[in-house]
């Protein structure tokens, strides 16, 4: 981009109408034209990166140096069960070779999730015995990582389950989950 007085003189008037009318200040196109520059400062948000696998039944999530491996409830488990079925025990091998191969040490946080069919009570006691059938599973490849299980029911949807006033069946497969939580290597 060339420097001509033309185009420095915009510069300066747009900076100027940008300022304000107490600030402005015309500038001779044939002088030097300078102006005063204020820092800009803006929040940034945390990114999230996220992939999900083709068929949608598992997804990774990385903020930091956090990574969230979300697995469909509906591949690890039959409809009202906590019993993995045997599609589940080779999606948790893959995710504990994940584990065991990125992990930075630390706890290893397990998290079951329903969506918000049933009694709260009820989805609460579900999600955690889900999240305690994987951790279990878990266990039996990842010896020695300290485990944290913790069943949230319905309360920690990932999209709504309703929207405008119509139950969604697609957001509340994607609510019924595991989430592997653990801290990846830096």
């Amino acid at each position: 981009m060339s420097r001509s007085p033309e185009r420095l003189a915009i510069l300066a008037l747009g900076l100027s109408l940008a300022a304000g009318p107490a600030t402005a200040a015309w500038a001779d196109p044939g002088g030097d034209v300078t102006a005063g520059v204020e820092d800009v400062v803006a929040p940034v948000e945390d990114v999230v990166a996220e992939v999900e696998s083709l068929d949608g039944a598992e997804s990774e999530a990385r903020q930091g140096e956090q990574v969230t491996v979300a697995i469909a409830g509906d591949v690890l488990f039959a409809l009202d069960k906590a019993v993995l079925t045997p599609r589940a025990r080779q999606r948790l091998g893959r995710v504990a070779a994940r584990v065991r191969a990125d992990s930075a040490g630390g706890t290893v946080r397990i998290e079951g999730h329903t969506d918000d069919q049933g009694d709260d009570a009820y989805n609460t006691a579900l999600s955690l015995r889900r999240a305690q059938a994987v951790r279990r599973s878990l266990q039996e490849t990842l010896t020695g990582a300290v485990f944290q299980v913790a069943g949230f029911g319905e309360r920690r949807p990932r999209v709504p389950n309703v929207v405008q006033g119509r139950p969604l069946e697609e957001n509340r497969a994607k609510n019924r989950r595991v989430e592997i939580v653990f801290t990846a290597r830096g």
